[in-house]
């Protein structure tokens, strides 16, 4: 049996469903229920997410089961890290290259520092 049909299994038995109560709701055959929690089919993705609906749980919980929340969150945290690491190297560039010419006259030497800076961002990148 996989993690999607363990989770409709036990879903369905924690709120007193029979499998044809489930089915109803659904609007598919008991069979198809069957199936599931044997691990015999899959849902389709319309299908799971009214089954997420129905248990009142996200549908991320319904295919990986219980303590997906902590999971969710690291990619939110990555994904903005990500930003923040893409919006600070821009602007460390750019400050780089401003302050560079501010204090030098010069625009071979802004550019030279704002290379220098997307260097130090490469290897920052590379390392962590």
């Amino acid at each position: 049996m996989n993690n999607v049909g363990k989770s409709i299994k036990k879903l369905r038995a924690e709120q007193g469903m029979t499998q044809e109560q489930l089915a109803e709701q659904l609007h598919v055959t008991r069979q198809a229920v069957s199936n599931w929690e044997q691990g015999k089919t899959q849902p389709d993705v319309e299908t799971l997410s009214a089954l997420a609906e129905c248990f009142e749980i996200p549908v991320e919980e319904l295919i990986y089961g219980k303590g997906t929340q902590h999971h969710e969150s690291k990619v939110v945290i990555n994904k903005t890290t990500e930003k923040g690491i893409d919006i600070g190297a821009a602007v460390g560039v750019a400050l780089a290259v401003v302050l560079s010419y501010t204090k030098w006259q010069s625009i071979g030497w802004a550019i030279f520092h704002g290379l220098l800076n997307w260097v130090y961002v490469l290897y920052y990148v590379i390392k962590y």
